[in-house]
Formats: C-alpha cells, structure tokens, sequence
C-alpha cells in the first residue's frame, strides 16, 4: 500500500499544478505555426438547431460537447470570438446552449443571410478590426458554411485554421470532403483538445491550470475522466481511504 501511495502522489505531482514555473521553458522555440491566445481570431458559425438537424457525420452529443470545449476555451484565453448565425429568428432557431454559456450577449451575435459569412460586410470588417492574420473557423455545415469562408479568407491573405470535430456536415462523405477540399487549398484543420491543449502548452502556466483541467474534466471525456481519477483517488488516500 505504500507504494501504491508513493505512485498515486507522484501521478498527481504531474497532473495537478505542484511545480512553479518551469526555467527550462522557453516558448520563443515553439513552431510559428502553433496557435498563441493573441495571434488570431475564432468564428463559431450557424451551431444552432435547425442547423443541427441534418448533421450526419459526428453524434449531435459529441459535436455540442467539441463546441462547448471550443467555446470554453476560448473564454478562458480571452481569443478575439466572432459568433455568427444566419437567419435565426426566422429558420435556423438559437445557438447551442454551450455557446451561448461562454458568449451569453446575443447582441453581439452577427445574424446573416448568407451561406459565405465571408461575403457579409460586418464579419469582415469585425476580423479586420483586430488585426490579426490568423483565422480560426468552426461551424454547420463543413462543407459550405466552414467551406466557403475558409476559402475566401485564404485567398484574402489570412492563414486558416478548421477545428474539424467541432464542424459537422450532411454526411460523413460530405464532411470528409469539404476538409479535404481545404486542405488542399492550404487550410490547418485541428481538433477541439488540441486547441485547448495548444493554447496552454505548458503545464508550469499555473494562472489557468486549473481552469484548464476544468474544462478537460467537463468535455474531455475519457481523459477528463483521468484527471478527475487521479484527483478524486489521490485526495482518498490522504484519508485513509485504503481502509475497509
């Protein structure tokens, strides 16, 4: 039982923040293309209901709970956030309640008509304003309301990224294709946990460790359930909760 306390604590040294700040690290040395909090901008387009309906190629519980991540996270890191939705009152009905957790002032929503966010003025203009050169785009569907304006942006000069599990198409072939598609054209597709893990990076960032974690139990699934073990058991066994 000693040894099983002895890994239990030092599990839990590298999953809870019990270490300051590291003077190894350097993020200077990190790739370019890694994403930082302040370097670009995040789109959630058109996740709302009617929206929703006829997405095939992720579970509608697993595409809410990517969007709640991504929503999560990007409130945490304080990322420039545009939230559009096209036709709401009169089609498409309201955003997912997880985004709207995270981002609750609905008039700062962008309502639209049209299927190419990019073609409407006001999103444009709002990317411009920040001026950042990097674009973080998720969205229903893939394959024409993440598609399009990824495209558009792109050949406006702007790098692309697509967080692909929180995106959702027709079908799977359809979402498939649409990524592929960008891809091609040069797009960066990455996922959900990936986004939240590539903005943090560093474990010794105690500011938002917690917080992050957070997230991670709430939307992680089985890595969320990890922490929470690792945690919950270790807190346990400084009980004495080895007796029986």
């Amino acid at each position: 039982m000693k040894t099983l306390k002895l890994t239990f604590a030092f599990i839990l040294a590298l999953t809870m923040n019990v270490f300051a700040q590291n003077p190894n690290n350097d993020p200077s040395l990190a790739a370019k293309s890694l994403l930082d909090a302040d370097d670009h901008v995040l789109i959630m387009i058109d996740h709302e209901g009617q929206m929703a309906f006829s997405v095939q190629s992720i579970d509608i519980q697993t595409l809410r709970n990517n969007v709640g991540l991504l929503a999560g996270t990007a409130k945490l890191f304080d990322v420039n956030t545009i939230v559009t939705t096209v036709a709401e009152k009169s089609f498409s009905g309201p955003l997912f309640p997880e985004i709207k957790e995270y981002f609750p002032n609905e008039n700062k929503y962008i309502d639209r008509t049209t299927m190419n966010s990019w073609e409407d003025k006001r999103i444009v203009e709002a990317v411009k304003k920040t001026g950042k050169k990097r674009i973080v785009l998720a969205g229903l569907w893939t394959e024409i309301c993440v598609t399009l304006p990824a495209l558009s942006a792109l050949e406006d000069g702007y790098e692309v990224y697509v967080i692909t599990d929180a995106s959702g198409g027709v079908s799977k072939e359809a979402h498939d294709m649409a990524v592929a598609r960008m891809i091609q054209a040069g797009v960066v597709p990455i996922t959900s946990m990936q986004y939240l893990l590539e903005l943090h990076r560093d474990w010794a960032r105690a500011g938002k460790y917690v917080e992050v974690t957070n997230l991670a139990k709430r939307y992680g699934g089985a890595y969320g359930l990890g922490i929470d073990y690792i945690s919950t058991m270790s807190g346990w066994i400084k009980e004495g909760g080895n007796k029986h």
